[in-house]
């Protein structure tokens, strides 16, 4: 089937819905479900970001300036992960909690303007992935329509140039709490340090990148490629300096480079986990 036969089916679902209620949090996934949504039910989509601490503010910006472009209406809720301190505390299912939060919002939100659907963003790449947060949005009859039409995040980035979204080549960005190791508890502080380390990162012009924080240190990752360049260019001592403002001690650079999800290394047993 091609990514053309799969937007047609996409374009359908969307149809059959007749009204959605998306999950947009400006991501390329998200982003491509309120896309079609809007071009298929025009006024009767309707794209909701969650802002929440765990968000950088930069990527809260690019949502709101994306779903202009787009036309599609946007409206932003509040969300209080942080005041749970099944969240805080950082277990291995901490996503379960924000996804309930996030969705024991949005649902009540749905009912009251007469929204039957709530969708999200999920494709079918993470259906093979460790994600409680799935089970969450699922458990509050949250729909999942790039999934459902067995759409790969390749396909998603395929789909979105195809459909001319500038935005296409958007690297993944999850949220701030995903830097930090299971266990080790969560705070707005330490949410804003790693947001504040990431954007400096940025500034100097290197995008694909996590800053992962374990108690003191930061760890910066970087694709293994860029790493003799980032070496050579970057002006360390200034960079330290910088973290240190942060609130960091310790500042290292990552030998393996960038890995997504790569604190889901220290789950071996993940598949058999709820």
């Amino acid at each position: 089937m091609t990514v053309q036969d799969k937007l047609q089916q996409l374009q359908t679902l969307f149809a059959q819905m007749e009204r959605a209620l998306i999950a947009y949090s400006g991501g390329i996934d998200s982003t491509l479900v309120a896309k079609v949504a809007f071009d298929v039910l025009g006024d009767q989509a309707l794209a909701i970001t969650a802002n929440s601490p765990s968000l950088l503010p930069e990527d809260f910006e690019d949502a709101q300036v994306q779903a202009a472009d787009m036309g599609i209406p946007h409206r932003v809720v509040s969300t209080h992960e942080m005041d749970n301190p099944n969240y805080t505390t950082n277990p291995v299912n901490r996503c379960y909690f924000c996804k309930s939060e996030l969705y024991d919002t949005l649902k009540p939100l749905a009912t009251e303007l007469g929204y039957a659907y709530v969708v999200d963003g999920v494709n079918a790449d993470d259906l093979q992935d460790y994600r409680p947060g799935i089970r969450a949005a699922k458990e509050r009859g949250t729909r999942s329509p790039l999934a459902e039409v067995g759409i790969t995040k390749l396909e998603v980035r395929e789909i979105s140039k195809l459909l001319g979204l500038p935005w296409w080549d958007k690297p993944a960005q999850p949220c701030l709490s995903s830097r930090f190791p299971y266990g080790e508890e969560i705070t707005v502080e330490k949410l804003r340090r790693v947001g504040q380390a990431e954007r400096y990162l940025r500034k100097l012009g290197w995008s694909t990148l996590r800053v992962r924080s374990q108690g003191d240190t930061a760890r910066i990752e970087l694709p293994a490629a860029d790493i003799p360049r980032f070496t050579q260019q970057t002006e360390l001592p200034q960079l330290v300096s910088a973290f240190k403002t942060y609130g960091f001690i310790y500042v290292t650079l990552d030998l393996e480079g960038f890995v997504s999800g790569k604190l889901n290394q220290e789950l071996p047993l993940v598949s058999s986990m709820p």
